[in-house]
């Protein structure tokens, strides 16, 4: 179900790698990932999550921090069945794996902008397809996917309706307005309230929000680099000032986290 994100047409296996019609071939890389994100289409010399972003997160979340989170995505998943997914913007693969290991018998697929991030987590799951890609241009064919996973990722929402089969849906996982709001009260003087439904005014027609609920618990950060890394993987690692951020890792800090879980049915 790839296909070329230079001409748009089936990509094959041939030998190490995958090859379209037309010649175009992308070799697969020693760590087991595809880049299919031609220099065309980059922003930048090194897109997406630099390594010292993607080592913080993966320390996070590897110490368990937003384990319920990645167990009720993971619940989420299985109860849809899907046969074949993807995970747009996976990072460093930690929710990747869940699903992975919730959803044995499909065909999963994973991509970040990000190669650093894709390096590290190919590892995590090598039976999944691991892609590094642009979400605005998805290697993968119309109506492909039963389930697509967005999670603390930007979206394209007509890429997200393009790839999804008639009855799939895109599970979209984010901040509510509540999430992290001690830690944003110590950085900054005035904290941006923002509603929890902006996002529906960007839903395009024929999909529609089917299912949305909330997953609320505190985090209590004792270990002076679990603040750092938290900092690190947020935007707040570089929107706030160097003192807020150094009164932060300084002090013990209980934080609350509330994160959305909305499924938009394609229909």
């Amino acid at each position: 179900m790839l296909t070329c994100p230079i001409c748009q047409q089936a990509l094959v296996a041939v030998d190490n790698g995958v090859s379209c019609p037309l010649g175009h071939r992308f070799d697969r890389a020693r760590q087991g990932y595809l880049n299919l994100l031609p220099v065309q289409h980059k922003n930048s010399r090194d897109p997406g999550d630099n390594q010292a972003m993607v080592e913080a997160r993966r320390r996070f979340l590897d110490g368990g921090h937003y384990a319920p989170l990645a167990a009720r995505l993971a619940a989420l998943g299985a109860e849809r069945a899907p046969q074949r997914w993807l995970d747009i913007g996976c990072g460093e693969g930690y929710y990747t794996a869940q699903l992975a290991a919730a959803l044995p018998e499909a065909e999963g697929y994973a991509l970040d902008i990000s190669r650093e991030a894709v390096k590290r987590a190919c590892r995590r799951a090598p039976q999944l397809t691991w892609l590094i890609a642009s979400m605005a241009r998805v290697p993968l064919a119309d109506a492909s996917c039963q389930f697509l996973a967005s999670v603390f990722s930007p979206l394209d929402w007509q890429e997200a309706q393009r790839l999804l089969a008639p009855g799939g849906g895109l599970m979209r996982v984010g901040p509510s307005s509540d999430h992290l709001l001690q830690l944003r009260e110590k950085l900054y003087d005035q904290v941006r309230d923002y509603s929890d439904d902006k996002h529906l005014a960007l839903v395009p027609d024929g999909m529609r929000l089917a299912h949305g609920e909330t997953l609320s618990f505190t985090l209590n950060l004792s270990e002076a680099q679990d603040r750092a890394d938290l900092l690190a993987m947020t935007p707040h690692g570089w929107r706030a000032s160097a003192e807020r951020r150094a009164a932060v890792v300084a002090e013990p800090l209980e934080v609350t986290v509330a994160i959305r879980f909305d499924w938009f049915e394609r229909h």
